[in-house]
């Protein structure tokens, strides 16, 4: 039987906390990086690179991200890693300092490879059992939805719960409701763009230094130009980066393999921001990777920052071709998009 390739599509897991007493410092920042190791290990990855700032530490994985904050944690990791092991060992390590569960979201593409993947991701039905049955009972807000596109390869998995003070939040003010996320997933790349991703052999440079330089000859270190960027690139070829700028992250990751090409781009923006610096980080993020097919999933609450989107890329070549739009706990609205370059 041939063997799959890489999958590049991620699995994205993002945590909330809340403690008792927030002024005295307690943060998930506190905790030390065995401890962290110990739950990258029952996901089956590892840190191969990091940075951080006062607001939150930003760690580049063998396979994809993580981002800790304060009181928020976000994974993301590819290939067959088994992401939702961390739900259990990140629990029981923010207890220990005092902190509490409040908010969970899961959610990912559509895998290019689904039978190479283990449990509990063989199936979102296992995917969603295994959340359930993971969480604390006091997140008794829950919502698992499968948001489809016009193309069979490109379908959006979500699963959102909080607990009883978030979920009311969410129907007032509150102080999130600028901040909206933007998870953008790219197959079938340009195949003269996605060389780039290769190592030359022998090159002599580590993972660092080489990653650096598919930094600047990609023009990656042009799509956000104020952001301190943490790369690597791997051996033969892929790349990962994380970008911090102020409380804010961005993310990319590269699977440039003919046959099954992938990249994904993440960033958080907020509703103050300027619309045309937006848009035009989103067109850059088209004309790195030039892709075939593209999909992007905005989450956001109280606002319709999906509405950049379309604006941004169709003028460098793509055409909207699905919107599906949904509403979950904690989460907000989540609208999902499909894209094709319009010669399709």
């Amino acid at each position: 039987m041939a063997m799959s390739g890489f999958e590049g599509f991620e699995k994205r897991l993002e945590l909330h906390f809340s403690g008792d007493d927030p002024v005295n410092g307690i943060s998930l920042r506190q905790l030390d990086f065995e401890s962290i190791e110990e739950v990258l290990h029952a996901v089956q990855c590892t840190v191969v690179s990091a940075v951080g700032n006062q607001y939150f530490d930003a760690y580049v994985l063998s396979e994809s991200s993580l981002f800790v904050y304060p009181t928020k944690i976000i994974i993301k990791t590819c290939g067959t890693t088994q992401l939702l092991k961390s739900i259990c060992p990140l629990l029981h390590l923010a207890c220990d300092i005092g902190l509490t569960l409040s908010v969970c979201r899961y959610t990912r593409g559509s895998f290019i490879f689904p039978k190479a993947q283990p449990y509990p991701h063989s199936s979102f039905k296992e995917e969603v059992i295994y959340l359930e049955e993971s969480l604390p009972s006091h997140l008794c807000y829950r919502k698992a939805s499968v948001m489809p596109s016009k193309m069979s390869s490109h379908s959006w998995h979500v699963f959102s719960a909080c607990d009883e003070s978030h979920m009311l939040m969410q129907n007032f003010e509150s102080d999130h409701q600028d901040i909206f996320t933007v998870e953008v997933c790219m197959t079938e790349l340009d195949r003269v763009l996605a060389r780039k991703f290769y190592r030359h052999p022998n090159d002599g440079k580590n993972g660092d230094t080489a990653g650096k330089e598919m930094t600047e000859i990609t023009g990656i270190v042009d799509i956000n130009p104020n952001a301190l960027i943490c790369d690597f690139a791997f051996d033969p070829c892929g790349y990962s980066m994380n970008g911090i700028d102020n409380d804010r992250y961005s993310t990319i990751h590269v699977t440039p393999e003919d046959g099954f090409s992938y990249a994904s781009f993440e960033f958080v923006g907020s509703i103050y921001d300027d619309h045309n610096a937006i848009v035009e980080v989103l067109k850059k993020v088209v004309q790195v990777f030039r892709p075939g097919t593209m999909s992007v999933a905005t989450t956001s609450t109280g606002h319709e920052a999906w509405t950049k989107v379309a604006s941004a890329v169709e003028p460098v070549g793509m055409k909207c071709r699905s919107c599906t739009v949904d509403e979950f706990p904690a989460a907000g609205t989540v609208v999902f998009q499909t894209f094709t370059p319009r010669r399709k």
